[in-house]
Order: C-alpha cells, then structure tokens, then sequence
C-alpha cells in the first residue's frame, strides 16, 4: 500500500542536516540516526533501532523487475484469480465473518474488497514477504529514485518500535517495506492501526483481525463511501463514441445506459453515480462502469491493471459471474510498448515513464492520437496504430 499524502509531506518538513539519499551507506545511516534524535526520539532507542541496518541489493533488484505488470488485462486476472483462491476466499469470508461485519458496520468497506487485497497482496497471510523491512526501507531511502516515499517510514517504524510492534532485526515483509497480511506501510501502521483482537496490540502479520480491520480504516481514510459500488461489468455497443470511455471521462451510469450500455448481469448498482466506462483491452474486450470508490484503490496501488483485477476480483467475492473475455486484437510486447511511449512522446503526449507498461496515462494518450488519425479511440494500442505512428 503506498505512503499517505501526509507520509510524502513530512520529508519536506524534517530537518536538513542530513542528506535526502545518495553518498555512503553508512553516513547516511548515521544522519538518518542524527534525524531521529532531533526528532525526539531517545539516543539509545535510535542507536538500538538502526545497529542491525544494512543496504539489501535484492530490495533494489525487485525494485527494478516488475515485468508482471505487463501483462494485459485477461492474462494478469487468469493468473491471480484462481480456483483455489476463489474458494479460500469464501471460506475466510465464513470463518471471520464477525470481524467483516464490524468492518462493515464501523468503516463501510464490503468484505469482498479487503478479501481481494488478502489475496493478492499474501495469498490470505500465507506468504508476507520475507525481506528485513527496516533494511528494505533504509535501502529505497538511500536509492535516489523515491526517498521521498520511504525515508518517512523508516521514522514511522522508529515509532512502532518504540510501541513494542516492530522489531528491527525479524519483522520481516515485502520488498517495498510493506508489512503484514494486508502489506501496509509503517506510516500507514500508525495512522490506521486498529488492534482488532483486543490484546493490546496492532499485529498485522499474526492477526487476522488486527489486519482486516486496519485495511477497512485505511481504505475509509483514503475516501471510501460506506453503500457505495466500486465497479460492475457490462455490454457496449459497438456503436458507441469510444472516445467517451477511459477514467478521465465520466458521466452517470444512467446517461451511459441511455447510450446502450448494460449491465452484463442484474440491474445498474447505481444509476445517479458518475461512472467511467473502462475497456482494459478495446472495444473488442471486457467492458466495466468504475464508480467513484474505484478510485480509491489507486491510493492502495498505482497499477491499472492490478487495481482492475483487484477490483473485479472483489466483485466476484461478492456475488458476479466470470467476465466475458471477448475477442480483443492481439496487445503489444513490452518492448513495442516501449516504442511506441517514445512515439506518443515525440508527439507531444505525455505517458508518465517510457516503461513498456499500459498505465493510465498511456492509455490517455494513445486515446488521443487515435482521435487524431481518425481511428476507433478505444485507448488499446496494437501493432496497426504502432505501425501508423
């Protein structure tokens, strides 16, 4: 899960005599230190706290190799979205049903969204990571590309240390320093702990409780609507304005059902909403209505096509069929996408990073430059419109 606005802010505000990442590990281990105490933290807890930190090239190798977002939309659900998670997922449902109902009743959040994260995030507590969270933040700390990110953690876990709820040499987790069955961030750990079993403790690694709760108050911290929709599948028309879909462009699910859109199954969840017509592979693929609460998992995790599955995976938790996979043209390999980013650039269109990945950003500007050639602007990128640029 990543940082909080709030998180992001507080390296702009922490002292300056240490520097921000880069130069030897060990000097800046020891400003990092000499930051902590300026903060108020004791000497000895500071000095005890970072005597085991250490800089973990496999953090950075991870940090690097993330090929699997990559994957189009239908592989990367097929591969996550299992049998076998399907069923542990409806099992668990039955076997913590009473801290899903207080999660429920207390933060608004359906429990098919927090059992799609249990999922995805650790195979439901089964594997959390095992790299050394404190050496795995100092590490993306130090590394110049997002210090901005992880140096505030690393006093965020200062803290939980001094709360009895980290332990610098064994807490252990992913390789981005999340924490725990529902892999939260040490600043996130703080702001929406919830000692869910009572025993005077927040312990997201051992505690189901303790975890599913504290994901049911970070996602109402981060804008989640108690009784709201977050998504559901429909059928277009291939009559339809393409141009029209995409998550820069919304409007009510009623208007996109007077425009021919249906729901695949049952009725509209939420006819006055605003609505953005998602079509991960084209005209040709999958369709979805997103609703405002899909917005909100962005602030759990940047990726689209992670944030789609884990959306629609919840949806199936709850109740919906399997979508209907259609018949979309042949998607591009990582390096043509690659290509093509530096042609949209060389064009003038922003796409974020030239990554070989489809974000959101590079939809948006493949969608406007098929408006610009006359093409179906349905925001899927295949070899023809690569060839045509």
């Amino acid at each position: 899960m990543k940082a909080t606005a709030a998180a992001l802010a507080l390296i702009l505000t922490a002292g300056t005599a240490a520097a921000q990442c880069g130069g030897s590990f060990s000097g800046f281990v020891s400003g990092l230190k000499q930051e902590a105490i300026s903060r108020g933290h004791a000497p000895a807890t500071v000095d005890a706290f970072f005597a085991s930190a250490a800089q973990d090239q496999a953090v950075l190798k991870a940090d690097r190799s993330q090929g699997v977002f990559q994957l189009d939309f239908t592989t990367f659900a097929r591969r996550l979205i299992s049998a076998n998670r399907m069923n542990t997922g409806l099992s668990k449902a039955n076997a913590h049903a009473r801290t899903f109902d207080t999660i429920e009743r207390t933060y608004g959040v359906p429990r098919g969204v927090l059992l799609a994260f249990w999922a995805f995030e650790t195979d439901y507590g089964a594997f959390q990571g095992d790299f050394n969270t404190l050496n795995a933040l100092v590490t993306l700390a130090h590394d110049c590309r997002r210090p901005e990110l992880f140096r505030p953690q690393i006093f965020a876990a200062l803290t939980l240390y001094e709360h009895g709820d980290f332990d610098p040499r064994r807490t252990t987790g992913a390789w981005a320093g999340e924490i725990g069955m529902v892999q939260m961030l040490p600043e996130d750990i703080l702001t929406n702990g919830v000692d869910g079993d009572g025993d005077g403790h927040v312990d997201l690694k051992g505690s189901a409780p303790d975890a599913l709760m504290s994901g049911g108050k970070m996602l109402q911290h981060l804008g989640w609507r108690a009784g709201e929709p977050w998504m559901q599948e429909v059928t277009v028309p291939q009559s339809l304005d393409w141009s029209l879909s995409g998550l820069d462009h919304e409007r009510s699910a009623a208007d996109w059902q007077a425009l021919g859109v249906r729901p695949r199954s049952g009725g509209m969840l939420a006819p006055n909403l605003p609505a953005s017509l998602l079509l991960p592979q084209g005209r040709k693929g999958p369709a979805f209505l997103a609703y405002p609460n899909y917005r909100v998992y962005f602030e759990w995790n940047q990726s689209f096509v992670y944030v789609l599955t884990a959306a629609y995976f919840a949806t199936r938790l709850q109740g919906a069929p399997v979508f209907d996979a259609g018949n979309p043209d042949p998607g591009l390999s990582g390096p043509e996408m690659k290509q093509l980013q530096q042609k949209l650039v060389q064009r003038g269109h922003d796409v974020g990073k030239v990554d070989g990945i489809l974000g959101e950003k590079t939809r948006e500007a493949v969608q406007k430059v098929q408006i610009e050639l006359g093409l179906p602007a349905d925001a899927w990128p295949t070899r023809d419109l690569l060839n045509r640029l």
